[in-house]
């Protein structure tokens, strides 16, 4: 049994991982709120007071292994709001976890931290970091990994975990907005929906955060996946199936569809509106970019196999007729 200290465990990927380590490991989690300390009480987790940027020494004492799960993960907000989150939070996390004897952490990074607006085809870890994108959201993540990564050393071991499109039970992001938009007759395809991506399931995630806790190399990255590609067509219409809705057929193209979001953002920002844009440039960038990827290095290094595939999971979210 480890002692194991979460950030983010309030939220989908750190709740799952939280839940399925709390039977068997002495888990605590950060936690800002009375509901938060409820949720994780439910989870069998041990609520611990405290924020990003603020953790103390004492939080995480006595514990092996931190996995770091919190983020500012939207697509609209301030360089500051992102910056102080994904970037200050975690390098302040890393040195409070060093201090207090930490022996791993795992961070819960992302393909998006590579991510400028062009395709990727079947990348892997040996993919470079861009020398500049255009979004906060993926210029932080690739920021803070990089910080994770250097803090490597001897008796402190540090990795990163790269999940892409993470769906399934509990998803907070990607099921919900998609079901409000085609509800409200908002939804459109952007190229159709041809782009081909990879997803992760998040008791694929789940499996492997808890084959990290003692393998992997410290200093590495490691992309994880359902090991099977799809087009967000073909993927977000069998999501949608699971709840009894179905698509509309309606398409935009990239080409209209990234100015148009380029010139709404200009509007949001002159205007000082409140609330995300209703288009912005990450989203029609991300739904119009093939995005493929190889997980050798984490069979590898991991052992690491998906445990789930996308077609179990499809039939577990599927609602009773």
């Amino acid at each position: 049994m480890m002692q194991i200290f979460i950030t983010g465990a309030s939220g989908f990927i750190g709740g799952a991982i939280a839940k399925a380590l709390a039977p068997t490991h002495a888990v605590s989690a950060m936690s800002r709120s009375e509901q938060s300390d409820r949720t994780l009480h439910d989870m069998r987790a041990t609520p611990v007071r405290s924020e990003l940027g603020a953790v103390k020494p004492e939080h995480v004492a006595g514990c092996q292994v931190v996995i770091h799960c919190a983020a500012f993960a939207r697509q609209w907000g301030t360089r500051e709001q992102f910056w102080q989150a994904n970037v200050e939070g975690t390098a302040q996390l890393l040195q409070v976890a060093r201090q207090a004897g930490v022996k791993r952490f795992i961070h819960m990074g992302t393909e998006a931290a590579l991510f400028y607006g062009q395709a990727m085809h079947n990348i892997d870890e040996t993919y470079p970091y861009p020398t500049h994108t255009p979004f906060l959201y993926a210029e932080s993540k690739g920021a803070a990994e990089k910080v994770v990564l250097a803090a490597n050393a001897p008796g402190f071991e540090t990795l990163s975990l790269r999940p892409r499109l993470v769906w399934g039970p509990d998803d907070q992001t990607i099921l919900p907005v998609v079901k409000k938009m085609v509800t409200s007759g908002q939804f459109m395809w952007i190229d159709q929906g041809l782009a081909r991506t990879s997803t992760t399931h998040v008791t694929n995630v789940v499996h492997a955060v808890t084959l990290a806790l003692s393998r992997g190399h410290g200093g590495q990255a490691y992309f994880i996946t359902d090991d099977t590609a799809t087009t967000f067509r073909d993927f977000l219409t069998a999501l949608l199936q699971t709840q009894g809705l179905t698509p509309p057929n309606r398409s935009v193209p990239g080409r209209v569809a990234r100015p148009i979001a380029m010139l709404t953002e200009g509007i949001w920002r002159r205007l000082r509106l409140k609330g995300e844009p209703p288009l912005t440039r990450l989203a029609v960038a991300l739904m119009s970019s093939e995005c493929t990827i190889c997980i050798d290095k984490a069979r590898r290094e991991l052992n690491y196999q998906p445990v789930i595939t996308r077609e179990q999971g499809l039939i577990e979210l599927t609602l009773p007729a």
